[in-house]
């Protein structure tokens, strides 16, 4: 029978070993909220950070990088979007990221160059068939994202099934290749549980969303921090109104303002309004009203109480995932517990 885990304990698994990180976490590469600073900040702690680039452009991704500075960290691109300034996945890789994470379409077009560059290839799948793609095209990390997550995903799914699912299909194509949790995972009983599910560790977004490195103005971190899971809505009205158009299927789970819950479900009505609500979608984001603008969180929001350092959300995350599973371990004949339901990781005291 294994030592009993602590709450001094570390949680080594694959993913750890691979990138040499002390901890199973990797920052959600959130686009803009992401930066440098932000990044730098989850490595630090022990995770590992990434720089979001989403719609920025390369003037946005250098200066991200040399806020960074020093620090070991990855990137992350909106794969529909990269196709249509290529150029950005070069700027990238001339930085040596720890890894490039390839989310929101197919990676077929952009995965030769990050392999070829020796850069470790992350892919975010949402479905069974995305995990199957991102097989074939090499991917060393799959991360499976379920609906409850924050910004934009396919929604069909939930974490709680949709990962056991990969897990189970990486291992049946005989890759040896770590598989992360992400879409509502905000806590250290979060992190549990994808481990107990057979992930080797997690992506997490919304928690570090709320932290104090986030490009994310207070007025929305403090608009969010205490609303519940039940506040937030998958829809397409911002993406809408502000320009963006994104492949068919995929919604952004955002906080239900009050424009939010006007506009969601009115697609003609909102279509024949667009050019005012673009114009005061405009004014309210450059004015910090969030009776207007977007606050992209997840349903993870809920157990979110307060925005606090990076490196401390990370030291909270794996303490109390160490409390968690120690708490749920079974106990063996003479009283000691066993770690054995974590099929993927190793609870070291």
């Amino acid at each position: 029978m294994p030592p009993p885990p602590t709450q001094a304990g570390t949680l080594s698994t694959r993913f750890t070993t691979r990138f040499g990180v002390p901890h199973p976490i990797l920052l959600a590469p959130m686009g803009t909220v992401a930066g440098g600073a932000l990044a730098s900040a989850v490595t630090a702690g022990g995770g590992l950070g990434q720089i979001g680039v989403g719609y920025g452009d390369r003037a946005w991704l250098e200066r991200e990088f040399a806020r960074a500075g020093h620090a070991r960290v990855g990137c992350g691109f909106i794969t529909w979007k990269l196709a249509a300034e290529p150029g950005l996945l070069d700027a990238a890789l001339e930085h040596r990221p720890a890894a490039v994470t390839l989310s929101f379409g197919k990676p077929s077009e952009f995965a030769p160059r990050v392999h070829d560059a020796g850069i470790p290839l992350i892919c975010q799948v949402g479905t069974a068939e995305e995990a199957r793609q991102a097989l074939d095209v090499g991917a060393d990390v799959v991360v499976a994202q379920g609906g409850e997550g924050g910004g934009h995903g396919v929604r069909r799914r939930s974490t709680l099934t949709l990962l056991p699912e990969v897990v189970d299909l990486v291992a049946a194509s005989g890759r040896d290749v770590p598989v992360l949790a992400a879409g509502g995972i905000s806590d250290g009983r979060g992190l549990a549980a994808a481990l107990v599910l057979g992930a080797d560790g997690v992506m997490v977004g919304t928690r570090f969303w709320a932290c104090r490195e986030a490009l994310i103005a207070g007025e929305a971190q403090a608009r969010a921090v205490g609303a519940s899971g039940d506040d937030t809505l998958p829809t397409t009205v911002y993406d809408r109104v502000r320009g963006y158009t994104w492949p068919p299927g995929y919604t952004s789970r955002v906080l239900a303002t009050p424009f939010v819950r006007r506009w969601h479900g009115r697609d003609g009505e909102l279509a024949a309004a667009l050019p005012e609500l673009r114009e005061q979608y405009r004014r309210a984001a450059a004015a910090n009203d969030y009776d207007v603008a977007q606050i992209l969180v997840g349903e993870g929001i809920g157990v979110v109480d307060a925005v606090r350092p990076a490196a401390e959300v990370v030291e909270g995350l794996v303490r109390d995932a160490v409390a968690a599973l120690h708490a749920a371990a079974p106990q063996g004949p003479t009283g000691s517990r066993c770690r054995g339901a974590v099929s993927a990781s190793e609870v070291v005291p």
